[in-house]
């Protein structure tokens, strides 16, 4: 299938199959092709936590709002994180860089405020979340990508350290009875020409 068949397919799923789970091969899949993320200088200020246990995932889906079904009903949440200790996120810089990134990160980033470099950091994570979910619709793998989560309450449950959580993705196979399939009222999308401009 191709890619814009796959697109038009792929959908935020409401409704997961609780009995249908995403095999081992699978996940590890998904975690090297997270380790491959596109980031700005490569600075890959990220962490991504993956969770199947049940109670933990229980314990989160009660910390996510009106999330807390889907995460339940999902075979796996993946919960993504950005580095917020500056200081060893710049012993990471200084180890894995390339020196024109390093000099570009204490040029352009570092010279910032404290709050100014998280919220640019933060934007590389967001960057892995549309690498992330085209990976899964290409894989067959249904998902919901979720800020509404109490990121304090993940960040305890999960003993998360040096990290600030942003959202997370909820895994799993789509459930027949989940009426916002494509197929049941497709797809709602603003026109080409209202969201895309070319310029010949």
């Amino acid at each position: 299938m191709d890619f814009k068949s796959i697109a038009e397919k792929r959908y935020t799923t409401k409704k997961f199959d609780a009995t249908k789970k995403i095999t081992d091969a699978q996940i590890e899949d998904l975690k090297h092709i997270l380790k491959l993320s596109p980031s700005s200088i490569n600075s890959q200020p990220w962490l991504f936590t993956f969770v199947s246990n049940e109670q933990v995932k229980n314990d989160l889906a009660h910390a996510s709002y009106s999330n807390a079904s889907k995460i339940k009903d999902a075979s796996h949440l993946v919960v993504f994180s950005v580095m917020d200790n500056l200081e060893v996120f710049e012993k990471r810089v200084e180890e894995n860089l390339l020196e024109n990134s390093i000099k570009f990160y204490k040029q352009f980033v570092k010279t910032q405020t404290e709050e100014k470099t998280i919220n640019w950091l933060s934007q590389q994570v967001y960057i892995t979340l549309g690498f992330f979910l085209a990976a899964c619709a290409t894989m067959d793998i249904d998902s919901t990508p979720m800020e509404g989560i109490d990121p304090k309450k993940y960040k305890e449950i999960l003993h998360i350290k040096d990290h600030k959580v942003l959202f997370s993705v909820a895994l799993g196979h789509r459930h027949l009875d989940d009426d916002t399939q494509p197929n049941k009222i497709g797809k709602s999308r603003l026109t080409a020409d209202t969201v895309i401009q070319s310029i010949d």
